[in-house]
């Protein structure tokens, strides 16, 4: 089946209209902080990463669901502007499509609020009818932005379709833990592999630990430690961490996502995890101090 499959890289997941602000901080309780400029960025974590899985070279489609909207509109258009699929992507007629609000500050960090809107109402029958339309892919990737039912329906089709699963546990929500089982890559910052194993973590060694624990279930697992790395570990295996490239931070904005797209470009092209990892490391500190 992953021979004749149509795709490299199907992205099942969420899709916002991200209007994002410039700010000096963020702001306290009851504080109307001054900002300087903003703008409106396509994106979604499902979007994001569907768009760094193209510009890492892989062939990329999307199923999700926006609403029928301008936000819906020009969320298409991106996305068809940077040649990913967009036929599996639906409309919704009740509800608006999804977006979200961050605040960055000057040294880069950013703090957001989503409204997920139309990503709720993608079905796991619909994702999966329109797996089986595009053909299916070598790499499906999942995020926390869609219904988890809708996650674990589409994993479970995809493995029995022999595509390799990775799942980015972002955010975090405690039932996903039960979809951890039926993926092989699993990628999670050290907030969401503290969630899903139970154990504090805080550095590269309380990591190693998080990751070993959930390398029980998923094939490998990857705790990103912003600059401070991320670690690896594949079941049975010693842990290996890789560390982060040195690079000025002009926006941390969407670099897990980069980070995902290029993983799953790179598994989808037949390259070793510890390789992939590597790659989408420098990939991820490119497009944080936007040298791409």
């Amino acid at each position: 089946m992953v021979g004749a499959a149509a795709w490299d890289v199907v992205v099942c997941g969420s899709l916002h209209l991200d209007i994002v602000v410039d700010a000096p901080r963020l702001p306290r309780l009851d504080e109307t902080a001054v900002g300087s400029t903003w703008k409106k960025v396509c994106g979604g974590k499902g979007g994001n990463q569907a768009v760094q899985a193209v510009r890492a070279g892989a062939r990329t489609a999307m199923i999700g669901r926006v609403g029928r909207d301008d936000f819906g509109d020009m969320l298409r258009a991106n996305l068809t502007r940077e040649s990913v699929d967009t036929a599996a992507i639906g409309w919704d007629e009740t509800q608006g499509s999804g977006m979200s609000v961050a605040i960055v500050e000057a040294q880069g960090e950013y703090g957001a609020v989503i409204v997920s809107g139309a990503n709720l109402s993608l079905s796991g029958a619909a994702a999966m009818d329109q797996w089986q339309a595009l053909g299916g892919a070598r790499v499906l990737v999942l995020q926390n932005e869609i219904p988890h039912a809708t996650n674990f329906a589409m994993a479970r089709l995809a493995r029995e379709a022999g595509a390799e699963v990775v799942f980015n546990a972002a955010p975090s929500r405690a039932e996903a833990r039960d979809l951890v089982a039926l993926v092989d890559v699993l990628v999670v910052n050290r907030v969401e592999a503290a969630d899903l194993s139970g154990l504090p973590v805080h550095d590269r060694a309380s990591a190693e630990q998080a990751a070993t624990v959930l390398a029980q279930q998923a094939r490998a697992v990857i705790v990103t430690l912003g600059g401070d790395g991320l670690v690896m570990v594949e079941r049975g295996a010693t842990p290996a961490f890789i560390p982060a490239v040195p690079v000025r931070v002009t926006s941390a904005h969407g670099a897990g996502d980069c980070f995902v797209g290029a993983v799953a470009a790179e598994l989808a092209r037949g390259t070793a995890l510890p390789l992939a990892c590597a790659t989408a490391n420098r990939r991820a500190a490119a497009h944080v101090s936007r040298i791409t």
